[in-house]
């Protein structure tokens, strides 16, 4: 099943201590701004949650992960303090999951572009199936994945972000991502990654959570300045947005 509603759904539960968080949007599973919101306090709420252990992300449906941000308040931004406004969301939500004291896993079941890509680089471990290709097409309508670009290029260095970002027209298929290291698995089938994935949550889950904590900041370490870095990040995105060559590029791309 996939929501209908305008502004996405978000479904949290727990099961043998893992901290279930499920988005979607009629969309592609993409996110307006209300829906990153919602996320990013799910997140917050299990990392203090003592009965969660882990949390699993997870999205909608049985094609897309994620299509990014909304392109229909993309299309909206009137000035550069709305700009902002638009690309922080997903500034707050990496930092959330970048400060949460729960180690998250990533459910990818489909093809991901701009901001879900970020989502799922600050997952501290991503699995996938053989459908998740990934893009980042921002250059292409004249701004730049610079929210995000620090989360992928934590995980698969400048080179890759490089190589992901400047082709920008271009899908990498999962075991691309596989091989820079953003999945740490890929399965043939939707059937297959669930079962390995309920398998390994479920095991990390009965480790010592302290062990659990002091590894999530070890894998974050030297990250801390990105609640400053983010945001500046997200000016910049909301700067270019207003631009004439993004004006033109969106006009032609909505029809």
């Amino acid at each position: 099943m996939t929501t209908t509603r305008e502004n996405g759904s978000l479904y949290t539960s727990i099961e043998n201590n893992i901290g279930i968080i499920e988005f979607g949007h009629p969309a592609s599973n993409s996110f307006p701004g209300v829906l990153l919101d919602r996320l990013e306090k799910a997140i917050c709420e299990y990392s203090d949650q003592p009965e969660v252990k882990v949390i699993l992300l997870k999205s909608e449906g049985e094609k897309a992960f994620c299509a990014g941000a909304s392109f229909d308040e993309l299309m909206a931004v009137e000035n550069m303090q709305q700009g902002k406004v638009f690309f922080s969301g997903f500034a707050k939500v990496l930092n959330a999951m970048r400060t949460c004291k729960k180690l998250i896993i990533g459910r990818i079941q489909g093809k991901t572009v701009g901001g879900g890509v970020g989502l799922i680089a600050a997952c501290d471990y991503a699995m996938a199936t053989e459908a998740a290709a990934i893009k980042l097409s921002e250059l292409s309508i004249g701004i730049g994945p610079f929210v995000i670009a620090p989360a992928i290029e934590r995980k698969i260095g400048i080179a890759a972000l490089g190589e992901l970002t400047l082709a920008a027209h271009e899908w990498k298929t999962a075991y691309w991502a596989k091989d820079k290291g953003i999945f740490a698995r890929v399965f043939e089938s939707t059937k297959d990654l669930d079962k390995e994935i309920g398998i390994f949550a479920e095991k990390l889950a009965s480790y010592n959570p302290e062990a659990l904590l002091e590894m999530k900041r070890v894998l974050w370490q030297g990250t801390e300045n990105w609640s400053t870095i983010l945001m500046e990040n997200a000016a910049i995105s909301g700067e270019l947005v207003l631009s004439d060559f993004t004006r033109n590029a969106l006009a032609k791309f909505k029809k």
